[in-house]
């Protein structure tokens, strides 16, 4: 099973594509925000994950399209820029956490922190022609 933190990993790959905005946000949700569940998502980043997915589905469809593609349709180019801002923003703090979560607040100090001024010392460096 894909955590949400890879479906956020993925979805702002996607979001880095070459194609229009628009396009790119309905295949980051399409491919990988759709299928994710709201308890899947850390409470952190909650609230910011509800008013995404609300950008992206807020809109009545059409006869023979999803609500995605009628809400990215009716985006303007700002408003899809400021949500695909939003995806790469909750995948960010999910990152901090993740990391920080992996870390488990143990630090190994690699060399001694004492140092002498000969160990900054460096040859000094003549030019000649």
């Amino acid at each position: 099973m894909i955590s949400a933190w890879e479906c956020f990993h993925f979805a702002t790959l996607e979001l880095v594509r070459s194609t229009p905005i628009k396009q790119r946000l309905v295949c980051a949700y399409r491919r990988h925000l759709a299928a994710l569940q709201e308890n899947e998502i850390p409470s952190e980043v909650r609230e910011s994950y509800g008013q995404v997915m609300r950008s992206l589905c807020g809109v009545q469809p059409l006869r023979g399209e999803d609500a995605v593609t009628a809400s990215v349709r009716k985006m303007s180019n700002q408003e899809a820029d400021e949500c695909a801002a939003q995806i790469v923003e909750i995948f960010g703090l999910m990152c901090e956490k993740h990391h920080s979560a992996s870390r488990s607040g143990s630090v190994v100090q690699l060399h001694s922190v004492e140092r002498t001024a000969d160990e900054f010392s460096a040859p000094a460096l003549v030019a000649s022609n």
